[in-house]
């Protein structure tokens, strides 16, 4: 395995998902993690995230020591490399000009990290630092270098020490993923060995020590991540399991319909509940969407407890958390900052009577589409877009009503039905806004709401770009939802990309 510790960089999850790419399995530990704890875990080779702050100030987080004495190859990232630099007893100073966003670095040594490179050559890579090496211990080599930093990336060929400016992690390094796999399969020489059939075998027989003798409910909402938790469940525990799926009168057109019959025909034992009297009990004037997500989160852990005593022996909830989900919500791999809590983490509440299950805790989106291609499930099932855990309640700015949510959910069902078939989408869902326009109906003055249509381009959630739809999608949807849905008279576009915004409004 690989071990990677987070210095606080909203980037570390990605590091991990691009060393998993390689097939290679990892951890990531914050970076208060001691010697002994790195030690337990035996890794192949450590690598050191970015972070906000600066290495040579006096409040920087450090590396414990003897972590760069266990001889294993170490990679630093960023702030990761500046660790490394400044521990070595070189300088690191405030960079004359700061660079964010791509950077044209030239190779100047193709061992190692730049295996397949060319000495000389150029490639684009993602910067976001405010410091540059000043000085290398004697003995470091320069493996890259750019017009603004003269040591891009550097080597210790001795201890097997390696540094990184930039941040090959992120998708916009073009050839980042390549320079990750040279340090993790060539230098560490890990095996490419976690795949999703090995994720699959390893979680199933997890599972089945971990419940062992107990029933586990299973709440089930008809998307990706909780039907893929559900299918690992049922091989693993067979029928131990009950699905709760409830109506929380915040879902889609046809979410209902689609668990009731599609996910039935796996074989699961689904109970439905309607609740959804409850929920909009619990919503009544509320207008944050940070208390939103956590009544909704109570809520359903109420509902779940109440069920569970209508069953023998329920001892546990399984949910279908995802790693960002938890990186978003609460600081527990490290000090990166809290984005939003989600309904199934930051939303919980302290007590439970149920211990939680949580199969997919440590996997991205992607990871968990190709651990339900393994399981067989239907690619209708697998390739469903993301719908967050409070349904609807996220995508209505300000109150949530009936009627609020009766309006959206028409709009939404007419951007899903245009946007069907377009290539390369994340997600394209609609919004309600808390504004009214003036406009013209009929020869008559209308006063009525707007819906704002989001559409994102993706590959793991963690960033997004706005999708440049056709003008011709943009005119049918900016006259079918005035045309069909009473009480809309407006739509907008929303073209913020990920970050600043995020995917959600809310």
């Amino acid at each position: 395995m690989i071990l990677v510790v987070d210095f606080g960089s909203q980037y570390t999850q990605l590091i991990a998902r691009r060393i998993r790419e390689s097939k290679v399995y990892c951890e990531i530990l914050p970076c208060t993690v001691s010697v002994e704890e790195v030690q337990e875990r035996a890794p192949t080779g450590i690598v050191l995230s970015g972070g906000p702050a600066s290495v040579y100030v006096e409040s920087a987080p450090q590396l414990a020591s003897g972590i760069l004495e266990l001889g294993v190859p170490v990679l630093g990232i960023c702030y990761g490399m500046g660790v490394l630099n400044v521990t070595a007893g070189a300088s690191v100073a405030r960079a004359d000009r700061r660079e964010y966003g791509r950077t044209t670095i030239e190779i100047v040594d193709n061992s190692d990290l730049f295996e397949g490179f060319e000495v000389g050559s150029e490639t684009s890579v993602w910067m976001s630092h405010g410091d540059r090496m000043e000085s290398l211990p004697v003995g470091w080599d320069v493996l890259a270098r750019s017009e603004n930093a003269p040591i891009q990336a550097f080597r210790d060929p001795t201890r097997r020490l390696f540094g990184l400016q930039f941040h090959a992690e992120v998708v916009h390094s073009e050839r980042g993923a390549e320079i990750l796999g040279n340090f993790v399969l060539n230098v560490c020489g890990a095996p490419a060995t976690w795949t999703p059939d090995s994720f699959i075998d390893a979680t199933i027989e997890e599972l089945r020590a971990k419940t062992a003798g107990g029933r586990v409910i299973c709440g089930l909402s008809g998307g990706v991540d909780s039907t893929v938790a559900a299918a690992l469940l049922h091989r693993a525990i067979g029928d131990r399991l009950t699905c709760i799926f409830v109506d929380n009168g915040l879902l889609r057109e046809g979410d209902r319909e689609m668990v009731e019959t599609t996910l039935a025909h796996l074989g699961l034992d689904i109970r439905t509940l309607d609740a959804a009297a409850r929920f909009f009990d619990a919503l009544d004037g509320v207008l944050d969407p940070e208390l939103k997500r956590k009544r909704i989160g109570n809520l359903f852990i109420e509902v779940f407890d109440e069920a569970a005593a209508g069953l023998d022996d329920v001892r546990f909830l399984a949910q279908g958390t995802l790693y960002p989900d938890v990186i978003e919500s609460v600081s527990v791999r490290g000090p990166s900052a809290t984005i939003k809590s989600h309904h199934n983490v930051g939303g919980l509440p302290e007590r439970m009577n149920l211990k939680l299950v949580e199969p997919l805790r440590e996997l991205f989106k992607d990871e968990v589409r190709a651990v339900g291609r393994e399981l067989g499930l239907e690619e209708e099932l697998v390739s469903r877009e993301p719908f967050p855990g409070p349904g609807l309640a996220v995508r209505i700015v300000g109150a949530v009503t009936r009627e609020r949510v009766r309006l959206l959910r028409e709009a939404d069902a007419i951007v899903r039905e245009e946007l069907r078939g377009q290539k390369n989408l994340w997600q394209g869902f609609g919004v309600l806004l808390p504004i009214q326009t003036v406009g013209v109906q009929g020869d008559e003055r209308t006063y009525d709401q707007v819906i704002a249509v989001r559409a994102v381009e993706s590959l793991d959630g963690m960033t997004a770009d706005w999708a440049r739809l056709p003008h011709d999608t943009l005119e049918v949807l900016g006259r079918r939802i005035p045309n069909e849905v009473k009480g809309i008279n407006r739509v907008v576009y929303d073209v913020s990309s990920k970050p600043p915004a995020t995917i959600e409004w809310e």
